[in-house]
């Protein structure tokens, strides 16, 4: 499980967590009611008990050694609640990358015994995606395999499960980043806004395209920055920032210096299915928690690809945004960082502070 920025460490907020049913509090607590004489989850969908019949407990068996027997509605006692909706997930997952067809979230829904509005709660609670932005995601990957194998557009449309030309084009901004001729012909004709500065841990570079930022770059030399940014982008025309560009800018340096100040902002980045999987699990990752890449597997139902997962966050292209740095060993060990463990320890250090 993820490690959560709050522990829950003090009974008003394990109650808090009761209250709202908060899924961040499974595996953190179990409580029990003295008027039931039944310990439950904290997301248990039981009528709430009064505060003063509640009780605290590190886990089951502390629980049942105070003289508590298992609520058979939430079963706190059986596989975790997150372990069960990550496995549901991964089903989901795999029906989807199997499909050639976009599959309606009613059957999906049905697939995971749940209602439609609830598996789409629990889709989006794993993967950090809703189940028609996953689709989208996949469809896109194969979009950008079928450009890259044989040059055809319209082969690749087809390739990609879509039924007509005019479908994809509806939503290829949304799967590519730009036109699918643009992206056959390695970006040419788009704009990227870029610009460089300095920030307490040497330069930076950010560039950004109309939808957002697509690179965040560190390093100790400004000419290796551009140098890199222009390998990542060949045939794109790279221009300098305007206004509101500027203002991004401002953005990523503030993550930097003041992560418990910093505000979201809109990335542009591409990738596989599954290197999206991995970095809107990260952005999950609170600042000032940390979690491992075997973690990370789990909270996306793949609990065997740590390694692809190790490989995802090494593709990362926008340093910070994607947390990235928040990646340790399992032991805890810090782990490696492509601008630098230095630079790593540093942002740990300044989050845990947030």
């Amino acid at each position: 499980m993820i490690v959560q920025t709050r522990n829950f460490e003090t009974d008003e907020e394990r109650w808090q967590a009761v209250v709202d049913r908060n899924p961040q509090a499974e595996g953190a607590f179990v409580y029990s009611v003295a008027s039931t004489g039944v310990f439950c989850r904290p997301t248990c969908g039981a009528r709430l008990p009064r505060r003063e019949n509640v009780a605290f407990h590190t886990g089951p068996e502390q629980a049942r050694r105070s003289g508590f027997r298992a609520c058979r509605r939430c079963c706190p006692d059986g596989p975790g609640l997150r372990s069960e909706w990550a496995a549901v997930a991964a089903r989901a997952c795999r029906s989807i990358e199997d499909s050639s067809a976009m599959i309606p979230i009613a059957e999906l829904a049905r697939e995971a015994a749940m209602s439609a509005s609830h598996f789409s709660r629990v889709f989006k609670q794993v993967t950090g995606m809703a189940p028609k932005a996953y689709a989208l995601s996949v469809r896109s990957a194969r979009i950008r395999e079928g450009l890259a194998a044989t040059g055809s557009i319209t082969d690749a449309i087809y390739g990609a499960g879509f039924n007509s030309s005019s479908r994809f084009y509806e939503s290829s901004n949304r799967a590519l980043g730009m036109t699918p001729g643009n992206y056959r012909a390695g970006g040419a004709g788009e704009v990227i806004r870029f610009g460089l500065g300095e920030c307490s841990l040497g330069c930076i570079l950010v560039a950004a395209t109309a939808a957002g930022v697509c690179a965040v770059l560190m390093d100790d030399d400004h000419d290796y920055l551009t140098e890199e940014l222009g390998r990542r982008f060949p045939n794109a025309e790279l221009v300098g920032g305007d206004p509101e560009f500027e203002g991004w800018m401002a953005g990523v340096i503030e993550s930097i210096e003041s992560p418990g100040r910093a505000a979201q902002l809109p990335v542009d980045i591409r990738g596989t299915a599954f290197q999206h999987l991995v970095w809107r699990a990260l952005q999950q990752v609170p600042a000032g928690a940390t979690a491992s890449y075997s973690e990370i597997a789990e909270r996306i139902g793949r609990p065997k690809a740590a390694r692809a997962v190790a490989a995802a966050c090494a593709a990362n292209p926008v340093a910070v945004l994607v947390p990235c740095h928040r990646i340790v060993h399992s032991d805890g060990k810090m782990s490696g960082y492509r601008w630098g463990v230095e630079r790593k320890q540093e942002l740990l250090r300044r989050e845990s502070l947030t």
